[in-house]
């Protein structure tokens, strides 16, 4: 109904129920008087205006819930936007706490590349003093035999075999090393994706990998990590916010080792619609007290300035997003397992099939 039109029958429906209810009086009190007609009439505005007023009424309640419905919605964007912004900020937090050790492995293969140019460098001079000599043969015709030996000469004293060898070998690592500085560029960009709200079929294990490559600084002077990769299927799923799942727990198993110690990434199917993620360590191990709180937002048991508290429970929540769950397994002294596991494709998602998927 019309705003306007809702407005005028509010303000009209006193006088009309005084008028039924009028007639109806003295229809009831003069019943032998009046005609039946208009007994019928009085009886008939009586219902229109009872009609009337649960109309209206109803039309009320209907833009209320729907005015309510606006409002809650209202609301999940805003929380949803809150919440997008809250991970973005452990994001950056997270790669500013490692950003040491990801500028540690991109140094090292820039180091030597650095270093293979310099040496490169040299052995382009060297060549071109013998492409000099070379080409100096036969000028002047007379002395072709003196200078063929003193090109001989210079080769061995420039060590000419090894730098024939050695100058692809300098290339091939060079390459290597500018790969090496590519992946963990991509890997942080993916990693870093800021609102990436687009659900796709991803490869678990390829995520997996990523991530080791970005916090590789943290584990490998003191853990020995062990890929035990199972069969997976691509999985439905946010997989920037999986990855970030992925370091926390490696992060935190990394930490959880004092000297030396395994961290082992396990994979498996579970069933048939879900799979599962352990990150299992040989650290330290959880206090039970501990155990039921590692979930609360801002709990740390770390010191401060070496983690925000918020890791472990924007994991939970994005797993729980994903309509998964984390189980924890600890024995304080002996290590923890972290096991997350998802479906294959969440209920509350609509994916397209995964053979369509590249």
């Amino acid at each position: 109904m019309h705003p306007r039109a809702s407005t005028l029958l509010r303000r009209l429906l006193p006088a009309c129920a005084l008028l039924a209810i009028a007639v109806a009086w003295l229809a009831v009190r003069h019943a032998d008087a009046l005609p039946l007609g208009l007994a019928w009439a009085a009886a008939l505005l009586v219902l229109l205006v009872v009609e009337t007023r649960r109309g209206l009424a109803r039309t009320a309640h209907e833009r209320a819930l729907a005015e309510n419905l606006e409002a809650q919605r209202a609301l999940n964007r805003k929380l949803e936007e809150a919440h997008n912004l809250l991970l973005q900020s452990e994001k950056m937090a997270s790669i500013g706490q490692l950003a040491a050790g990801v500028a540690h492995e991109l140094n090292n293969p820039i180091g030597f590349v650095h270093s293979n140019l310099g040496t490169l460098d040299g052995y382009l001079h060297d060549l071109m003093a013998i492409i000099d000599a070379a080409e100096r043969i036969g000028e002047p015709p007379s002395e072709i035999a003196a200078q063929r030996a003193a090109l001989a000469k210079l080769k061995a004293d420039l060590d000419f075999a090894y730098l024939r060898e050695d100058i692809f070998n300098l290339v091939g690592e060079s390459r290597e090393g500018l790969a090496r500085v590519k992946r963990i560029v991509q890997d942080l960009k993916n990693f870093s994706r800021v609102g990436e709200n687009e659900w796709q079929w991803a490869d678990l294990h390829q995520g997996i990998d990523s991530t080791l490559n970005i916090v590789w600084n943290e584990l490998k002077y003191k853990c020995t990590v062990i890929k035990d990769y199972g069969e997976l299927p691509p999985v439905y799923c946010l997989i920037s916010q999986l990855n970030q799942v992925f370091m926390n727990l490696l992060v935190n198993a990394s930490q959880a080792i004092e000297t030396r110690g395994e961290v082992v990434i396990r994979t498996r199917r579970v069933g048939d619609d879900m799979v599962s993620v352990e990150v299992a360590d040989t650290g330290t191990g959880i206090s039970e007290d501990n155990l039921k709180r590692i979930f609360d937002p801002f709990f740390t048991t770390k010191p401060v300035g070496t983690g925000t508290g918020l890791g472990l429970s924007l994991a939970y929540s994005i797993v729980e997003r994903h309509h998964g769950r984390i189980e924890v397994d600890s024995k304080p002294g002996e290590g923890t397992t972290f096991r997350v596991l998802l479906p294959v494709a969440p209920a509350a998602a609509t994916p397209p099939p995964a053979e369509a998927v590249s």
